[in-house]
């Protein structure tokens, strides 16, 4: 765990739960691989801790489980042959073995699975918490769960019988952008750039690229290779937390094909439009898919939704990946680089920029002083497409286009910037900013008179 990278905030908000009097309840969710066990067992270290994780197996297997991992905590042998016939029973003999005096950390990953047997759990939880936890004893529950569409309903929503009973909550998300480029801080900026735009913020796909190889090296050897280990994560990952596979396949290979409104995923995937939303919103809950809306004062009108990967794995999976297993499997890794992926990778790494600026855009605020609140997304119409707005509350809205290739004419790019702002429908006559968003530095003399803001890598890095 020397290596743990970042979750300051996290750490501190269980570590202030820990050594606060009492009892705390802590639910951590967010999607799998975020990180959220590396984050528990880093908080765990030197702690009294039960950490238990679920797993699809019968009720009386995984009691039996827990009271073997809780007889090692305890050091009390006896208690991993208890006859418990109940979680209330098995949570009640570990509370009465722990050592005096001490808090316990009683610890739930992959908390869905424990309930898929035990739909009874939460409300034993929640009897144990009123009656006891919240009063006397010093326990501090951790429930884990990475199916975030579940521990909102059945862990924080209205209907749970925890209802209202946390202390805190951490909702876990990926990394941002520089945050990520903490995994590689030999790489150069293009590169923490590329690896970002293809792992992500998930800690486990960072780890996979080396610093010891390049970009494309690890491109080629974790994902085109069939051995390698991201090679079938995403198919991993959807057949492990989804049924009817196919179903979500065909959704997610008519996105990756740029079929992003709902009447088009319907007619390329096959999937009856009464049915696509159930589809979309599972994949939506599951953190891989995230619906677009175009950015007009502020707010985001609903009419026009997309639909896009929100996973930049499964993104790159499913353009690059998927579609064509058989051509990979005959030309190798290193030829399937060459030939099938990168002559496309540039246009496809411009496509992931832009969101990159998006994400980048609130970083230039605060940097820049800007206090009022602020909306970042994106605008289109049948006539345009901005890459980059910033509706902000003083009255001012930036409209940005972002470039990964090289540009050859700063002024040229400008005026094309300029021709797409007069079609913005600036309904509020905001003052409105212009930013484009490079690799490199503008190209040619500095214009003094160019009212264009010019933001390269390094400037969203610093």
């Amino acid at each position: 765990m020397d290596d743990f990278i970042g979750r300051k905030k996290e750490l501190q908000t269980l570590t202030e739960a820990w050594e606060s009097p009492g009892s705390g309840f802590i639910p951590i969710y967010g999607r799998r691989r975020v990180g959220k066990s590396e984050l528990i067992l880093s908080f765990l270290r030197s702690k009294t801790a039960l950490y238990f994780v679920g797993k699809r197996a019968p009720e009386g297997l995984q009691i039996r489980e827990f009271l073997q991992v809780a007889a090692t905590v305890v050091d009390e042998p006896l208690l991993a042959t208890y006859p418990a016939s109940s979680w209330a029973d098995a949570i009640d003999a570990v509370l009465a073995r722990r050592p005096n005096g001490e808090k316990l950390v009683l610890a739930f990953d992959e908390f869905q699975w424990i309930v898929e047997a035990s739909p009874e759990l939460p409300s034993i939880l929640q009897e144990r918490w009123d009656r006891d936890w919240q009063r006397s004893e010093d326990v501090l529950l951790i429930l884990c769960g990475s199916y975030i569409g579940f521990m909102e309903r059945e862990v924080l929503g209205r209907k749970s019988p925890l209802f209202g009973r946390r202390t805190a909550q951490i909702l876990l998300r990926p990394f941002d952008y520089r945050e990520a480029g903490e995994f590689h801080p030999d790489y150069s900026l293009v590169d923490r750039a590329r690896t970002y735009f293809v792992c992500g913020g998930v800690p486990f796909y960072l780890r996979m690229f080396s610093q010891r190889q390049s970009f494309e090296m690890n491109l080629t050897n974790q994902l085109l290779d069939e051995h390698a280990a991201l090679h079938r994560e995403p198919d991993f990952l959807l057949r492990e937390e989804l049924r009817e596979t196919e179903s979500y396949y065909a959704v997610l290979l008519a996105i990756a094909g740029g079929h992003q409104r709902a009447h088009d995923i319907a007619r390329v995937s096959g999937i009856p439009a009464g049915s696509l939303p159930y589809y979309l919103k599972q994949l939506t809950e599951l953190g891989y898919v995230a619906r677009r809306y175009p950015l007009i004062d502020g707010r985001r009108n609903p009419r026009s939704v997309r639909y896009d990967f929100d996973d930049p794995l499964l993104r790159f999976w499913f353009r690059f990946v998927f579609p064509q297993q058989s051509q990979l499997r005959r030309l190798g890794p290193e030829r399937a680089f060459l030939e099938r992926v990168e002559p496309r990778l540039d246009a496809y790494l411009g496509y992931c920029f832009e969101r990159l600026c998006r994400e980048a855009l609130p970083w230039l605020y605060e940097r820049e002083g800007v206090h009022a609140s602020y909306e970042v997304g994106e605008y289109w119409s049948k006539q345009v497409q901005i890459d980059v707005v910033g509706w902000r509350a003083d009255g001012w809205t930036d409209l940005g286009e972002c470039k990964w290739g090289v540009v050859k004419s700063a002024t040229e790019l400008e005026r094309e910037l300029a021709a797409k702002i007069e079609k913005y429908p600036n309904r509020r006559n905001a003052t409105l900013g212009q930013r484009v968003f490079t690799r490199q530095p503008r190209p040619g003399d500095d214009d003094r008179s160019s009212n264009t803001r010019w933001h390269t890598l390094e400037d969203l890095y610093v």
